[in-house]
This record gives C-alpha cells, structure tokens and sequence, in this order.
C-alpha cells in the first residue's frame, strides 16, 4: 500500500509540475502568435487526447509520466503551408522565441511562490522555536545561547514554529555562512546572536542543522497513539487512535520520546508491542520500515503522538500570515531556495559538496509519498521545492534544457545571426549526454540509499 501510494503520488506531482512547465511555453506562444500543434503530459503513445472547437491543438495525456512537451508549428520540423508561415515558431522575433522558451521555467518559480503562499495561508502547525538542547560540539552552544530561549527571528524574518526556524538557520547558513539570531531569554529579555560557519569546515546540507546543535524543547508525551497514517507499518500492524504503549520487547516505554527511540533505532526489525485499549491488553507486531534520515538507517512507522490540549497549548503553535504578508515572505522564500539550489548545484560540481545531495526519481516517488501522506501543507511544501529545482535546472545554459536555447538565442542577439544548425547539433549531443549521465547518476545514489 505504501508503495502504490508513494507511485500514485509521485505520479500526481510530476503531473502537476509538468503541466505547470508546459502551460508557461503553451500559454506564452498563443500570445505571441504561434499556432500550437501539440500539448502533451507525457511521452509516448497517447492515453487520452481531446480538442475544443475552434482551436488547433491537441490536448494529449501519454502513458510514460517522465515530461511533457509542447509541440508547435516550425518550418525546422516539417513543412509549412504559405498561408501559415507567419504562425510558425522559427518565423517569430528573436524577443517572442525567448519568452517563449523562458516562460516554462518562470512558470514552475511561479507556482513555486503560489504554493509558498498558500502554505501561508493555511497555516503550518509545530513545537514553538525554544530551545531545549544544546550540543557541546555545536556552534550555538559558544555562540551564547542558553536553554529556554525563544528564537524569535532570523535575520530579522519573524517565526514562531520550529521547522520554519530550522529551514530558515539552515538556509541562511548555507547561503552567507553566518546568521543572525533573535532570542528572547526566559527572564524575557531580548537578544541577538550571531551564528558563524567555520571557514575551515564545509558542512553538507543534509547535516548542518547537527552542526549546529540546537534541539527544540519536547514536552514528555505519553506514549498514547495520535494520528496513524494510511498503508504505513504502524497502520498495517493495527495500532489504532487512543492506543497507550506499555512495553516494546518486553521493556517498560513510559515516554513517547522513549517509543520514538526503540522505533528509529529498530529499521526493518519486528518490535513486539504490548499496548492498553480502552481497557484491554493486546500484543501486536510491528516492523518499522528503513528510511534514510541524514544518510542514516531509521525506522519509522507512521504515527504521531496524541497530545493533550494543555501540552499542545504551551509547547506548539500555528505559523500563519495575511494574505499581504504571505504574499511578500513567499517570494522572499522562492528566491531564497533558487539561490541556494544555484549555490548547491555549483558546490557539487566543485566538489565542495556530495552528490548525495541529488534526488533521482525513486526518492522523489519516496518524498512525494511520505508528504502526501502527512497531509495537504506537506505536499503543497514538496511541490513548491521540487519546482523551485525545476525552474532553476531548466535555466541552467545546457542544451536539450530551456537555458541552452535561451543561450543560443544570446549569442544570437550578440552575434546578428542565429548559431549555425551544425553547431547547434552537437552541442544538443552533448547536452542530451550530459543529462542522460546526471540521471543516470541520480539513480545510482538512489539506490545506494536503498540499500544502506
């Protein structure tokens, strides 16, 4: 079931995102005049296809979801009768051609920044930013923070939840190195601290949040089952909402952080589970499956803590913004991740930074899943990043992607005369070369992850 769903939401985010990409050439070639033959989501052989009255494409859904194109009349691709050659694509101003080409990626960091704004509307639900832990290895604890503050900005960008602080810490640390805490102090005091990389230590992005060594303050939890998501092994083995955990291998789990410990630490291993419900023992199986966490093995299972309102009062709270407001932070927040995508994709190729960082499609089917399966903002946040990396790869000036055309059409501009056909070709080879290699790369590390 998880497998069926990870597939099927995979399959709706590239739908999603394609679709996006290819209504930005589709929509920016009707205004400027060229006829589109072909809107397609997907490759391959059609799977349904339709026209509307009075307008000459076909709109097609293919069977092999991996892409989708637009198809449109270009004297390059065929021939074109007299009477239509002001309608091809090849016969349009150099400035038309290059919105054209340009629209599909604008298009993906624009739904990027709805999603972004959306996600702000609605409101994302979390443990408030006071620190609980602090490691003696990290940078913040000689930076002069102390358990019990609040962080309540960062670089003066205001938050209230702890996932948005961490991103923010994480983001900005890799973008400039440093950052800039606002804390305010138990005894309520407010203060700023400076968090500063190393110069001489380069740290991954998947671990500079244990770099840093800040831990958000928990609140001990019963172990009494929340939430259980749909097809997860927590699901699968029967616990249920209201279920209170009493011993995990016949060892006493008084805590819910003590149940999270043994199912992190039990990957793919049967935990046998004594647990009350409502007034009954039952014994149960439950195999937490392995899922990578900061290149490491964990188990995870699928359930979230049911939390009194009291608790949930003092310990967490709800990060929302006006419709303004939201609209301002989501364009700061668009522009902050394709920076940093930019800065990541440099930092691979220099060596600087692992190629574990790249996600090829299986952890992409895995992400789309688990996020689905959390809830909307989940997978609205899944979307809006994964089309903030799409938007910036398809501009990076490499043939077969929107950017190599976008530099042909530069030198174009520089040189009066578009790049001869001959030269144009290879480099396409090259490109399509150098494509096939980075995905073939990304399902390498993919599977490297799958297997541990």
């Amino acid at each position: 079931m998880t497998l069926l769903i990870s597939i099927a939401a995979f399959i709706v985010a590239l739908g999603i995102l394609v679709t996006v990409h290819e209504f930005g050439h589709f929509w920016v070639a009707r205004r400027c005049g060229v006829k589109v033959l072909r809107f397609s989501v997907g490759f391959g052989k059609p799977l349904f296809s339709f026209n509307r009255p009075n307008d000459p494409t076909d709109y097609v859904i293919a069977g092999i979801p991996l892409g989708g194109y637009v198809k449109m009349l270009d004297e390059a691709e065929g021939n074109v009768a007299d009477d239509e050659k002001h309608l091809a694509f090849n016969n349009k101003p150099l400035w038309s051609r290059f919105l054209i080409v340009l629209a599909g990626p604008v298009f993906n960091l624009a739904f990027a920044l709805f999603a972004f704004w959306l996600i702000l509307i609605i409101g994302e639900s979390g443990l408030k930013p006071v620190i609980g832990k602090l490691s003696d290895t990290g940078i913040a604890a000689h930076a002069g923070l102390e358990v019990g503050d609040e962080i309540v900005a960062i670089n003066d960008r205001h938050t209230v939840i702890w996932r948005v602080t961490a991103g923010l810490m994480a983001s900005e640390l890799l973008d400039s190195g440093s950052v800039t805490l606002s804390v305010k102090k138990s005894d309520g005091r407010q203060d700023k601290v400076q968090l500063v990389l190393p110069l001489d230590n380069q740290f991954e992005p998947n671990d500079i949040l244990t770099q840093i060594g800040i831990s958000p303050l928990l609140p001990l939890l019963a172990p009494r089952i929340g939430d259980v998501m749909n097809g997860e092994p927590g699901d699968v083995a029967g616990l249920r909402r209201g279920d209170l955990i009493l011993s995990v291998n016949q060892q006493a789990i008084d805590t819910w952080g003590e149940w999270v410990e043994l199912t992190r630490s039990s990957p793919n291993a049967a935990m046998w589970v004594e647990l009350l419900r409502k007034g009954n023992l039952l014994n149960l199986t439950v195999t937490p499956k392995a899922v990578m966490d900061e290149e490491l093995s964990i188990g995870r299972i699928g359930v979230s803590p049911l939390i009194d309102p009291s608790i949930n009062q003092r310990f967490y709270a709800t990060y929302s913004l006006g419709l303004l407001p939201a609209l301002g932070e989501a364009a700061i927040q668009t522009m902050s991740y394709s920076v940093l995508t930019v800065k990541m994709i440099g930092r691979m190729l220099i060596g600087d930074a692992s190629i574990q960082n790249l996600s090829g499609p299986i952890s992409l089917a895995q992400y789309a899943g688990q996020t689905a399966s959390i809830g909307l903002v989940s997978f609205l946040k899944f979307l809006a990043f994964v089309s903030v990396s799409l938007g910036v790869i398809n501009l990076l000036p490499i043939p077969m992607l929107d950017g190599g055309h976008l530099f042909f059409y530069l030198i174009e501009a520089i040189k009066g005369r578009p790049v001869s056909d001959k030269a144009q070709a290879v480099f396409m080879r090259m490109g399509m070369l150098m494509l096939i290699s980075m995905m073939l790369l990304a399902v390498f590390v993919d599977l490297g992850r799958l297997v541990g």
